[in-house]
């Protein structure tokens, strides 16, 4: 439980937060938390799972992404804490709050949301499901023949798979894996009285949801769940004893790998290694059912080492990320219709890409535009006789890569081929061993990135001979190239061949592949090196503007603002008056709203169909408007432990779009959007009388394409 001094503290603190007559804010009133706004950010997913006005699977969806994300808040944010609880933090964050006083602050948020979590799928998902015909069934619903074959098949596979272990409270814990579903389960011996076992439910060769027998066939779908099939068998585990009770509980555990060079040959090696250690990562919290005795709890948390402010009773079924089973089933009518993306004639599969970005740059808006161009440009690339090499940086890499193929296609045709593989990509990072391995048997030149910096950054380079000349062509993007989530993240490319910024792309190449050290770039912002200082500077270069001739304006699209220096920036700019409009899906620790340091800065967040993943980067600068687009956050990870890219949108008319059409059809949104209050609540925005009605998303799906109107 929180302590008594430390819930004075933050009391202190938000009986100072009276913002609205406070002339300015010191920190660190004048930030939100981190960890905060993170959960936040959760809640307005949750109200997606909530909202009736999606498809009922795509609701379910958005419940699966509430797990998923939870699971990987305790496995990184939460085990990084934890860790500052035992070694101390290294530096306060800016809203000043120890790591016991952010558990006890994010604890307090949670449990709200956990209650909420169960009276979205009991109350409503469930009985819609049912209404559709898709049943989840308790296994006290089924009648005896249906038990009898649910039974049979629990004998004939899930049986034989299944190991009880005993658990003896005075011994030391068994070990337990990481995200499983277990049974802690009570059983009465007849001459030794009341004993304990674990069971793990087999999810990893089982599905969750567990068809019941004769249902497979039509629209109607019936399940049980696995570990309520397992439970209700338990007596074939236990023979001989009486099973009294049975809990359910399960475990996160710290997932944060550190990668250490001393003993491994090799990057590569070292993050192998160090993958292997997640499995056994200290626990970061235990979840538990809502029947579990108070004792038996106590006893978990003791035998774990889990402090009380990371256990939680779930009120919904645990591990929620596995609800994806169930938004797999082909309804259709149950999910959101799909759509055809764009694709430019110019940019069609038989035309001469390369030819087509001689004649102008070009600008994709995914999912809106298709991917399909990128994978040809690269293909035809990959066969062009002209083209002399082919650079490019991986981060997160689809299973079945296009973008892989094109790039042996091209080393099978003697082109020259490197890429930048990032092998610390968290959770990716044995796909894309798998993958690297796989490009230097093809004979690509393969880096594994950089020991001390992750390579976050975009990029693609072609290099073409063309008579006695070198043309470059460089992409740019927001997003990963991969095809998978280039239809579901809406993330914004560019491609040019601008020579100013081929050479820009080619340097940072040579400093990702070999020794080159440069420190400034023609075109391009980088990060760690120039990104943070030019945006700052455009920063106040605005608010400059704003006092000699007031016509100062700001536009930031972000998934995440956090850095202190940026957001001390923006509020310099708002109290010399410049109208601010930021866009920040996820993280934000800028307070908007406030009377003298930040009145004239709005913060809203859209989360929807899509992942909103594009970067945009807009200063009006009195006229000479600057459009920049890239792969870079304005948080401390993205300023100073990655290599990232911002890069200026050269093309007159797709700047025109931008600022013109694709950014103020963000900010105008009142159906997706919230606002971010000075008190840190986010409100959905509501039309006013006589105001259109504005889904962002829906909108670019029905203008799609606009954006490439020939000049």
């Amino acid at each position: 439980m929180p302590s008594g001094k430390s819930k004075e503290r933050r009391k202190e603190r938000k009986s100072k937060d009276v913002i609205d007559d406070a002339p300015h804010l010191e920190p660190p009133t004048s930030f939100f938390n981190r960890e905060i706004s993170w959960i936040k950010f959760h809640r307005r997913i949750l109200e997606e799972a909530m909202d009736k006005g999606h498809p009922l699977l795509e609701r379910v969806k958005f419940m699966a992404i509430c797990g998923s994300n939870l699971d990987e808040f305790f496995m990184v944010r939460v085990s990084g804490l934890k860790r500052q609880l035992r070694k101390g933090a290294l530096e306060a964050p800016p809203d000043g709050l120890t790591p016991l006083e952010q558990l006890e602050a994010m604890n307090e948020e949670l449990l709200p949301l956990l209650e909420a979590h169960g009276r979205c799928w009991y109350d409503d998902l469930l009985p819609r499901l049912k209404a559709e015909g898709i049943v989840v069934h308790k296994i006290e619903e089924l009648d005896s023949e249906k038990r009898k074959e649910l039974r049979d098949y629990f004998e004939r596979m899930v049986f034989p798979a299944l190991t009880p272990l005993a658990l003896d409270f005075n011994q030391p814990f068994p070990f337990i894996s990481n995200l499983s579903i277990n049974l802690a389960v009570v059983v009465r011996h007849p001459q030794r009285g009341d004993r304990y076992a674990r069971v793990k439910v087999p999810l990893d060769l089982f599905p969750r949801f567990v068809p019941l027998p004769g249902t497979g066939t039509g629209r109607k779908k019936e399940f049980i769940l696995l570990e309520d099939l397992v439970a209700d068998n338990l007596d074939l585990l236990f023979p001989g004893m009486t099973v009294k009770d049975v809990y359910y509980f399960r475990i996160t555990r710290d997932a944060d790998i550190e990668i250490t060079m001393d003993e491994a040959e090799d990057l590569l090696t070292a993050i192998e290694e160090s993958v292997e250690t997640r499995r056994i990562g200290s626990p970061t919290r235990l979840e538990v059912d809502n029947d579990m005795p108070e004792k038996m709890v106590d006893l978990f948390a003791n035998k774990l080492g889990l402090h009380p402010l990371v256990v939680f009773r779930s009120h919904a079924p645990l591990a929620l990320t596995t609800f994806w089973d169930l938004v797999s089933i082909s309804r259709p009518d149950l999910k959101d219709p799909p759509f055809l993306p764009c694709v430019h004639p110019d940019l069609a599969p038989e035309k001469d890409l390369m030819m087509a970005v001689e004649r102008r740059d070009r600008l994709f808006y995914h999912p809106y535009d298709s991917f399909v161009p990128l994978v040809t440009f690269l293909k035809q690339a990959a066969h062009d006789p002209q083209v002399l090499a082919i650079k490019i940086t991986l981060y997160r890499i689809d299973k079945k890569s296009p973008i892989i193929d094109a790039l042996m296609e091209a080393r099978e045709n003697g082109k020259a081929v490197a890429a930048v593989v990032e092998l610390k990509a968290r959770f990716d990072e044995e796909n894309n061993i798998v993958w690297a391995r796989a490009l230097e048997q093809a004979g690509v030149h393969v880096v594994y990135g950089l020991l001390d910096l992750k390579v976050h950054a975009k990029l693609l380079l072609v290099v073409k001979k063309k008579g006695d000349n070198i043309v470059r062509y460089s992409h740019m993007s927001s997003g990963n190239y991969n095809a998978q989530t280039a239809r579901i993240y809406g993330d914004i490319g560019y491609i040019t061949s601008d020579p100013d910024i081929g050479a820009d792309v080619a340097d940072l190449f040579n400093f990702l592949t070999g020794y080159s050290h440069k420190d400034r770039y023609r075109k391009l912002m980088v990060s760690p090196v120039t990104l943070k200082d030019d945006v700052i500077s455009r920063i106040d270069r605005e608010a400059q503007r704003q006092k000699e001739h007031g016509d100062g304006y700001i536009a930031f699209k972000l998934n995440g603002l956090l850095d202190r220096e940026v957001i001390e920036a923006l509020y310099r700019a708002s109290i010399a008056g410049v109208k601010i409009d930021l866009n920040v899906r996820g993280l934000c620790a800028l307070r908007p709203g406030v009377k003298g340091l930040s009145e004239n800065i709005k913060v809203t967040s859209i989360v929807g169909r899509f992942l909103e993943h594009a970067r945009i980067l807009y200063f009006r600068n009195g006229g000479q408007e600057e459009v920049f687009l890239g792969s870079s956050d304005l948080m401390p990870r993205n300023l100073h432990k990655r290599v990232e890219v911002l890069f200026p949108v050269l093309d007159e008319s797709y700047r025109r779009v931008l600022v013109d059409e694709i950014l103020p059809i963000h900010l105008k949104d009142n159906v997706k959007s919230r606002e971010l209050m000075p008190d840190g609540t986010y409100v959905k925005k509501r039309t006013q009388k006589g105001e259109a009605v504005v889904n962002s998303q829906e909108w670019l799906i029905k203008n799609r394409g606009c954006w490439h109107k020939e000049e």
